[in-house]
């Protein structure tokens, strides 16, 4: 591997595209730690350290890097951008006028990119809205009494509302710099650069509060998960897909044979987000009323807020099953799957063209979708897990959602970097 990266190096228009990258990841980085016009930061980092992990707003602030509870210029990170094209591939599937633009090939993809842009702005100014709202009342940081903010006027409360929006979109151009300048999907890398910012603080925190030894089986099962997504990661049902011959005036074409992929993780890191989100209504709705007498709220606040209860640990794991069935049914549609194969002349082995085709495809997903979503729950179960059985931080390094953007987006990029290689000529990172 190594030597591969040699490689890449030696060849100027790969080191080009590396050093590009290197380079707006440390712009992006840079950026996460320039504070917000009318922040207090001495009182922010003071609150900071002594804040307890987890709580209301510990994904968004894991895919910030810690930038959002710092009230940076990029404290809303790749957040707004992720929701937003979580929403248009959700909306493509129920506006006919999204379906069509998405078949209408790259000029209908231009269109969908362009209105993902317009709603993640929109979802930025809403979500900095909320959060310059909770600094200015001293609700974002709980148990903090210091002023995070040296004024609470509206003109302070505008401009960083304005100064954060603007970061979100300054990400997205970054981003897509990354995309068409570099190696890799920019958005992706930007996500693992922020996951990757705070991995090495929440791992030391680990050792600061349990000591040498736990930290040593912390380390150890770290290594066993992430070898296990990998394999996970990896894996993939493989249908063979054979194709008629046929002649297209004096030529023949077709018979050759491919296969339809299925991975096992269909549905990606997507579920987790949906249930995570979905869970931090309620509790949202508790910290807006701490003092009401509701037992609604009550039982909310009992079982449903601290991440350590097994009625949570259950609901999120149910949840995120949900979800992984729900995302793979929008995401991959063997009705279109099985029209286009008996469209171009393909077919599956023993099965025939049309229904029957659509058929085995859906058998075949929901039994590869089950171990798919126990693997995302039991994933995600690995902190809440850990916070209950060594008091650690809710932001444990290996497990939930960090390991597998990590991992996720490592494999990816390598792949990339791969397959420039082998246009090359040279060896790959796999002998």
């Amino acid at each position: 591997m190594l030597g591969a990266f040699a490689n890449a190096f030696r060849t100027p228009d790969l080191r080009r595209k590396l050093l590009f990258v290197l380079l707006i990841v440390t712009i992006f980085r840079l950026g996460s730690q320039v504070p917000t016009p009318g922040v207090h930061v001495a009182n922010v980092q003071a609150c900071i350290n002594q804040l307890e992990e987890g709580g209301l707003y510990s994904l968004i602030n894991l895919f910030s890097g810690g930038a959002l509870l710092q009230l940076t210029i990029f404290a809303l990170g790749i957040m707004p951008y992720i929701t937003a094209s979580i929403i248009l591939q959700l909306l493509v599937v129920v506006i006919p006028r999204l379906e069509a633009l998405k078949k209408e090939g790259q000029a209908g993809q231009t269109k969908i990119t362009q209105y993902t842009r317009y709603l993640t702005l929109g979802l930025a100014v809403l979500q900095a809205t909320g959060i310059v709202a909770l600094a200015r009342s001293g609700a974002l940081l709980q148990g903090c009494t210091r002023d995070l903010l040296h004024d609470d006027g509206t003109a302070t409360f505008l401009v960083m509302v304005i100064t954060m929006t603007a970061g979100t979109a300054v990400i997205m151009w970054l981003g897509e710099l990354i995309t068409d300048r570099g190696i890799g999907n920019g958005m992706s890398i930007l996500i693992f650069t922020q996951v990757v910012a705070t991995f090495p603080a929440a791992l030391w925190s680990v050792q600061t509060s349990q000591g040498w030894v736990t930290f040593g089986i912390v380390m150890v099962i770290g290594l066993l998960l992430v070898a296990g997504v990998i394999f996970i990661e990896q894996a993939q049902r493989r249908i063979p897909v054979q194709y008629a011959r046929r002649m297209v005036g004096r030529k023949m074409f077709g018979g050759n044979s491919t296969y339809i992929p299925l991975k096992v993780n269909q549905a990606g890191i997507i579920p987790v987000i949906f249930a995570s989100s979905l869970l931090y209504l309620p509790a949202m709705a508790v910290q807006f009323n701490p003092e009401s007498q509701n037992p609604v709220l009550d039982f909310i606040g009992t079982y449903l807020v601290g991440g350590d209860h097994p009625l949570y640990m259950a609901t999120y794991f149910l949840l995120i099953i949900f979800f992984t069935y729900f995302y793979v049914s929008i995401t991959f549609n063997p009705v279109e799957v099985a029209d286009n194969m008996k469209k171009y002349g393909g077919f599956i082995p023993g099965i025939r063209a049309g229904k029957p085709t659509e058929d085995y495809l859906s058998y075949v997903l929901s039994r590869i979708t089950f171990p798919g979503a126990l693997y995302l729950g039991a994933i995600s179960l690995v902190p809440l897990v850990a916070f209950a059985m060594i008091n650690a931080s809710q932001n444990f390094p290996f497990g939930g959602t960090s390991i597998l953007i990590m991992v996720g987006v490592a494999l990816d990029t390598v792949k990339q970097i791969e397959s420039q290689l082998q246009q090359r000529n040279y060896e790959g990172f796999l002998k």
